[in-house]
């Protein structure tokens, strides 16, 4: 069966689980839970590898790590405005009672649909016009309510507490201890990396869609003046963003334009440069993580669809096969909001000093969940099989599951030592490498190439004489002979795009 033949997802689903990116919903053996997967070995190496990009890509920007508790007293999300805020708009079927979020639903059903009023009348409306029926039963949807998305849980005997929907929560609740930390300097730039958990009506679309989920968020803590006076701004002012701002979705263009930041705040898409720089930032960091410019955009929340705390709000969106365009990343202009809640609510005070009066201090935040990111990386590097026998996934080699393979010509002992000591080597020099002696050459070279695996090194006779090892590429399924002395150096540079493997040949 070729992907014509079915569902995009589902072929990129099937190559998942047959070959270890993820599992479920999980747990399976009991039947899942949907919104909870399972990680298989290439799936974790995968989100490692991710990992690995987003914090290097917010350390080299100044941002510092922390790591906070993901439970927190009742009180904590009543200031922080989830509890009256954190909202869903959901519909149940009146017929076999299954509950659906409401927007999802309209555009899975009416993909062209153009969503220009996000309150629970507008989605009602919406979803009668539209038709749009029960996917399960096809019986009418009744009104859109909605539903709070937070897991709620019990510290001790008597304190209520929720997981923490999102990681920012906890570094504003740290804002004293930055300070400290800073010296009193602003802007405080910080980042987490954790779990976060929303309990999602009806997650679908797998994995783009989950109940627990890793997050990744930065914040800047900075002061008006700040915003405006952004030095960093300069290193980026000419370079180009595909934008889709406000003006052009209400004419109902969805094509973005190619804009130089520089330009962009001046044309007021951007109101302030250190807000620009963060939407260029998060762009960027997609960058690292292996996508390709050509499938993203940035486009601007429209006014009713933006969080209750954002000021302005604009999403990196990555174009998959499977679903097309999917929001992976959040950047929003959070204002004062966050400090000043927690400054009413504590009765600490959360501001510093400025000509001796005190103010709080705004934020600005990158938001977003890596395991859909990954999903669509996955989307985005299958390749139909064509010359070869079977589909395989082109991953960018930085961020490869597995980067170098190591095959044995055969399993002999004269070439099984050889072999392994340069394995080990490859290992010692931090390329994530793998070990195989099974099955003929062309069979193991397909299951990497199924994979994604970008090199494969091959330890044959020749090895023995002249001490030179093959080095096969994944995409032009090229060969050359290195000498084992330059192997790992040659490796290490092919990884890291410092040299294009037709260079070699």
């Amino acid at each position: 069966m070729t992907t014509e033949d079915k569902d995009f997802s589902e072929v990129v689903a099937s190559l998942s689980k047959k070959r270890g990116f993820y599992w479920g919903p999980s747990p399976e053996i009991y039947g899942g839970s949907s919104g909870f997967y399972d990680l298989g070995p290439l799936g974790k190496l995968l989100k490692n590898r991710l990992e690995s990009a987003i914090r290097s890509s917010f350390v080299k920007a100044g941002f510092w790590e922390v790591e906070c508790p993901t439970v927190s007293p009742e009180m904590v999300w009543k200031a922080s405005g989830h509890l009256d805020g954190f909202i869903d708009p959901v519909t149940a079927c009146t017929k076999c009672g299954q509950v659906y979020r409401a927007d999802n639903l309209i555009l899975e059903q009416s993909p062209d649909a153009k969503i220009t009023d996000h309150t629970v009348e507008g989605l009602t409306k919406m979803l009668g016009d539209l038709g749009v029926v029960c996917p399960s039963c096809k019986g009418a949807l009744g009104p859109v309510e909605t539903y709070n998305l937070m897991l709620k849980t019990r510290l001790g005997l008597d304190q209520d507490a929720y997981l923490r929907p999102e990681t920012a929560t906890g570094t504003y609740l740290l804002f004293k201890r930055f300070v400290t930390f800073f010296r009193d300097k602003l802007p405080i730039q910080v980042f987490q990396i954790g779990k976060a958990y929303r309990n999602e009506i009806s997650p679908r679309q797998g994995m783009l869609r989950l109940r627990e989920f890793t997050q990744t968020e930065g914040q800047i803590f900075l002061l008006e003046q700040d915003e405006i006076d952004w030095p960093q701004f300069e290193d980026i002012e000419d370079e180009k963003l595909p934008l889709l701002p406000i003006q052009l979705q209400e004419k109902g263009d969805e094509k973005p334009l190619n804009v130089k930041m520089s330009e962009a705040v001046k044309k007021g898409y951007f109101q302030k440069p250190a807000y620009a720089w963060c939407v260029y930032l998060a762009f960027d960091i997609f960058r690292k993580m292996g996508f390709d410019v050509q499938k993203m955009r940035l486009r601007q929340h429209l006014m009713d669809e933006r969080a209750h705390y954002a000021k302005d709000a604009w999403d990196v969106e990555v174009h998959t096969e499977s679903f097309g365009w999917v929001e992976c990343c959040g950047v929003h202009d959070r204002g004062n909001y966050d400090l000043g809640r927690h400054q009413e609510f504590s009765k600490e005070n959360l501001h510093v000093k400025v000509d001796k009066k005190p103010i709080v201090p705004n934020v600005l935040e990158i938001a977003f969940g890596i395991e859909r990111p990954l999903y669509c990386l996955i989307d985005n590097s299958f390749q139909e099989g064509e010359e070869r026998d079977t589909n395989w996934l082109k991953f960018p080699p930085e961020v490869a599951p597995i980067q170098v393979a190591v095959f044995p010509l055969m399993g002999k002992p004269e070439l099984m030592g050889p072999a392994t000591e340069i394995f080990e080597g490859i290992v010692e020099s931090g390329l994530i490498t793998q070990f195989d002696q099974s099955g003929s050459i062309g069979r193991r070279y397909r299951r990497q190439d199924e994979v994604g695996t970008p090199f494969c090194v091959t330890i044959d006779y020749d090895t023995l004489e002249n001490g030179t090892i093959t080095i096969r590429d994944r995409d032009s399924m090229e060969q050359v002979r290195v000498h084992r002395d330059q192997l790992v150096g040659t490796l290490r540079n092919l990884v890291r795009g410092r040299i294009g493997f037709s260079s070699l040949i």
